[in-house]
């Protein structure tokens, strides 16, 4: 084993544990007074960790050659089950959205599933059309109405946080290629038109946008939940107030273990806990990064890439909620968030780029 790979699975396993008992403190109390269980919700990660990391073995042992041969395959099960998870009856809701397929108290989420399938795909795109990406229409619009397509369906969940961590993930990848750079000019003010018209749609989006420019106009409603977030973060300090003391977690912050775990973070370990957790997210980045910059084979570099930014822009995205920059979205913290998909997912992702690292010299 290299020393970059070494580094990366040292990393995602500090990340994923550091998770894990996070995922204890912050549900405890609530699955206790729930489930008459204090770990029920740590029980149930610890499970899709453990088949998370064997997975990630299993991928890194699988040679990262077949995605490219099948990754119209791939993006074509993405795009059934995507279908699929619409119809009621087979797909659940959760939160209002019907994006699960139910299997006893757990639930799957096919829309996590479909980030890995259209990097995969995209990444076969970009490096047999490279030299035709120049060409907006040759090159960028195949590829746009793919990712359209995929953002359609899954706002038909509806799921607007999956969604744009998504289109953010291939814009990104769109990027690092030949495309021209005027495209993202274009492209921002569509994306801008398109976001716009998607919150007058939706009036709980609307919600959203005010309570997140004023918290205060609707402290019980739709800006309990950041204002909760920020009396967590805000008396923390710099070493916070112990593991296991937080005291939103108290039932003052929903569900603390999902989307705004980094608040029940910030408030028990404080400023010192969110460099900590920084510095691993930024190493993982950097190494990986390294990877995707020294691969020869062009399918490699773009997957590879593709798959940590989606981490990071997620990781990024998901910090933003919770401090109060952007609003609530209902992204996960990869590695941290409660839930099996999510975890999974991002497991695979480093499994597929383990794979990828030892093609590199």
């Amino acid at each position: 084993m290299n020393k970059n790979n070494l580094v990366i699975i040292i990393t995602v396993l500090s990340l994923s544990l550091f998770g894990l008992i996070m995922v204890y403190s912050s549900s405890s109390i609530w699955s206790e007074y729930k489930f008459e269980d204090s770990l029920y919700f740590f029980k149930h990660q610890g499970l899709f960790l453990c088949i998370g990391i064997l997975g990630m073995y299993i991928l890194s042992k699988i040679d990262y050659k077949i995605y490219y041969k099948k990754a119209n395959l791939i993006i074509l099960i993405c795009f059934l089950l995507l279908g699929l998870v619409l119809i009621p009856g087979i797909g659940t809701i959760r939160n209002g959205s019907r994006s699960w397929f139910g299997i006893g108290s757990f639930g799957i989420q096919p829309s996590e599933f479909a980030k890995i399938g259209l990097i995969i795909f995209t990444a076969k795109y970009l490096a047999n059309n490279e030299k035709i990406m120049a060409n907006f229409k040759k090159g960028a619009v195949p590829i746009l109405i793919i990712i359209f397509l995929f953002f359609a369906l899954i706002m038909l969940e509806p799921d607007f946080g999956t969604g744009m961590v998504i289109v953010g993930t291939l814009v990104g990848m769109l990027f690092v290629s030949n495309i021209k750079l005027n495209f993202f000019a274009y492209a921002a003010v569509t994306g801008l038109v398109g976001i716009a018209a998607l919150i007058i749609a939706a009036p709980y989006r609307i919600a959203r946008i005010i309570s997140f420019l004023n918290p205060w106009s609707d402290p019980l409603g739709s800006g309990f939940q950041i204002i909760q977030s920020l009396y967590a973060i805000g008396p923390a300090g710099l070493f916070g107030l112990g593991f296991g003391n937080s005291i939103q977690k108290h039932f003052y912050l929903p569900e603390p273990q999902t989307d705004f775990i980094f608040a029940i973070i910030s408030e028990e370990f404080g400023f010192l806990g969110i460099i900590i957790l920084a510095t691993l997210y930024l190493t993982l980045f950097y190494k990986v990064l390294k990877i995707s910059i020294n691969s020869s084979d062009l399918f490699a570099k773009y997957l590879s890439f593709g798959l940590i930014f989606g981490i990071m822009i997620q990781t990024v995205l998901n910090i933003s909620v919770v401090i109060g920059l952007v609003p609530v979205t209902g992204v996960t913290l990869p590695f941290f968030s409660y839930g099996g998909s999510s975890l999974l997912v991002s497991l695979a992702s480093i499994g597929i780029i383990l794979n990828i690292s030892k093609e590199v010299k």
